[in-house]
């Protein structure tokens, strides 16, 4: 069992930054790829990025590439989403989420969800 939880989140003016973290509880979090989507009202869930157990892997959204990365450090248990260039469309609620499988992009191959952090980005 994995708990996770989002931090981070707030309202900032286009063009700015913002970094999410996700803190995860257990003992096992290195055996977990972790992913983090995002929801806008309205829409569905949407993948962001993902990293691999051992960071030698990152997906992400061809809607964020080149503006967010995703990280993370296992010995603090904890996900990042360094998220830069911020847009209007990047408003939604931003969940991570812990899965078993090396990488996935599917929100189905995720086991554990955080509660999601509110983000939004103001014209």
């Amino acid at each position: 069992q994995v708990q996770l939880v989002e931090s981070g989140g707030g309202l900032v003016q286009a063009g700015g930054s913002l970094r999410l973290s996700c803190a995860a509880s257990g003992r096992t979090f290195s055996s977990y790829a972790m992913g983090w989507f995002r929801q806008a009202p309205g829409q569905e869930r949407g993948f962001v990025a993902a990293i691999s157990r051992r960071s030698d892997n990152r997906y992400y959204a061809d809607s964020v590439k080149g503006r967010f990365t995703i990280s993370r450090d296992n010995a603090k248990n904890t996900v990042y989403l360094q998220m830069n260039s911020l847009k209007p469309e990047d408003t939604a609620v931003y969940y991570c989420a812990a899965g078993t499988r090396v990488l996935a992009r599917a929100s189905s191959e995720y086991d554990y969800w955080g509660q999601g952090t509110q983000v939004t980005v103001s014209s």
